[in-house]
């Protein structure tokens, strides 16, 4: 007979399960294991995810209003995931051990795939980089029959769990938003903007790829073109870390020296070359990993991810447990996170700690500019995709060429059609990070209008954010849009960034 517990029983068993787990997914996304054991973790936690235990949650849920309510829909939420890996795990070990072991042979040297995907970032020959680049996509296309079995199963149980048949409207509901009035509204704002960007995209294609380039690159480009390879020299692999701490101590937050935040910079052939904080137990176990190659990448994956390390060790320690780890979504941790790293963006930031002369300066800004738009027009095209495929995801594998497509019009590369399931992050991540684009151009006219346009160096916006962080997950992201005076769909504010000369 299955063990139910009171949601407080199980709010304090989810929080020893959640770190372990997170603890597993660390080791190994950093390299310092070789196979994954997360089927392990789970089985010693097989009692604590459960039918009866999800229909308990939801039964107090129903009974209660405000807060409370809020709380234990995440609880519920949450147990319904933890059914979800439960029942999963050893599929999911299976494949990610196999990603893991899966090896590519370039030009004599056998590369684990990721090592050779995080190559492509750093290999200067344009050439050789369409040689990796097609190598490493036949060996994580290998993998689409799998990673396909496993989002089924995935769904199969997400849609009985929550008694809703539509992951569209499933995901819009979690999220408390509208799924498809956000990519309407994202597709105008990108319609509004293309004027502009044809004209940046060449010159900056020009600067980084060179005559060698085509018209419309392959996207195993995309990497070395946002490391901004030909500045490398200035962008300096070893210098990322201090001008960041630098960065971050003008504005009154010390990452270096808070004891919460446990720094990952190391590199390791195993290393996922993706950055990423992994919050185990926030406020007190925030670790912040990053993989440095050199180049502009370096600088701003470090201060976005130092945008969600400071957030979430910064969370007052005395919230419920759920409201310290538990979202809705990833929306809101997403708009510090891409805060931070627009500083880079901002006009006189390379001149204070790269010695840039004032056009320099305005050069290597717009070169921040051209990457956060292509970012956000390909984001803004994956969301269109993914509405698509799981609008019909019985027949999931039909839209394989519309991934390719989308992209490919959004921002003038040639994306490989059998990309389209390792490029998609579950549960509508694309759309959380579009919604925090929108939040934080209005974040960012916020601060200009009450604290100045030096507000990236200004104490007074850390004072601000530290108070937002304090709140740890509890608000949404479209909350935050109104305690700011915006509609959560004006996109006016990103668009005039976007456009910007």
């Amino acid at each position: 007979m299955a063990v139910v517990r009171t949601p407080e029983e199980f709010e304090a068993q989810l929080a020893r399960f959640l770190y372990e787990r997170s603890e597993e997914a660390r080791a190994v996304r950093v390299g310092e294991k070789e196979t994954s054991e997360q089927a392990a973790i789970v089985a010693r936690y097989e009692n604590l995810f459960s039918r009866e235990q999800h229909d308990a949650l939801r039964a107090a849920e129903e009974g209660t209003r405000g807060e409370d309510r809020e709380r234990l829909f995440r609880l519920r939420e949450a147990c319904a995931g933890g059914i979800v890996v439960r029942e999963l795990a050893d599929e999911s070990d299976k494949l990610e051990n196999a990603i893991l072991a899966a090896r590519v042979d370039f030009r004599g040297e056998s590369l684990p795939l990721r090592s050779a995907q995080a190559q492509l970032a750093v290999l200067d020959g344009y050439a050789a980089r369409r040689e990796l680049g097609e190598l490493a996509g036949d060996a994580s296309g290998g993998f689409n029959c799998e990673r396909y079995t496993l989002m089924q199963q995935a769904e199969a149980l997400d849609a009985e769990l929550s008694g809703d048949p539509d992951p569209i409207h499933r995901s819009a509901d979690r999220k408390a938003i509208d799924l498809r009035a956000l990519a309407n509204a994202l597709a105008d704002a990108s319609a509004r903007q293309v004027e502009s960007w044809e004209p940046l995209r060449d010159r900056w294609l020009d600067l980084v790829l060179g005559s060698e380039r085509e018209a419309e690159p392959d996207s195993y480009h995309v990497a070395y073109l946002r490391r901004m390879s030909p500045f490398t020299k200035l962008y300096a692999r070893d210098r990322s870390v201090p001008v960041c701490l630098d960065t971050l101590s003008s504005l009154g937050l010390d990452l270096a020296t808070n004891e919460r935040i446990r720094l990952d910079l190391d590199d390791r052939p195993q290393k996922n070359p993706r950055a990423c904080v992994i919050a185990s137990d926030p406020p007190s176990v925030v670790h912040l990993i990053t993989r440095a190659q050199g180049g502009l990448h370096d600088y701003q994956a470090l201060l976005h991810e130092a945008g969600h390390a400071l957030h979430y060790a910064g969370i007052d320690p005395d919230l419920p447990y759920t409201f310290r780890r538990l979202s809705r979504d990833h929306a809101l941790t997403e708009i510090y996170s891409f805060l931070l790293e627009s500083i880079t963006r901002e006009p006189g930031w390379h001149t204070i700690h790269f010695g840039l002369s004032e056009e320099d300066d305005a050069e290597r800004a717009e070169a921040a500019r051209f990457l956060e738009v292509l970012l956000y027009r390909r984001y803004a095209a994956k969301l269109e995709y993914e509405l698509a495929f799981w609008g019909d995801f019985e027949n999931a594998n039909d839209h394989a060429q519309t991934y390719a497509d989308k992209l490919r019009g959004a921002v003038g590369f040639r994306y490989r059609a059998d990309g389209y399931l390792a490029d998609m992050d579950g549960d509508f991540y694309s759309a959380d990070y579009l919604r925090a684009w929108i939040r934080t151009a209005q974040l960012r006219a916020h601060l200009r209008e009450r604290i100045g346009e030096d507000w990236w160096r200004r104490p007074e916006t850390g004072d601000l954010l530290r108070d937002l962080w304090s709140e740890g997950t509890r608000p949404t992201s479209e909350e935050i849009a109104d305690r700011i005076g915006f509609d959560p769909l004006d996109t006016t504010p990103l668009v005039e960034e976007l456009v910007a000369v």
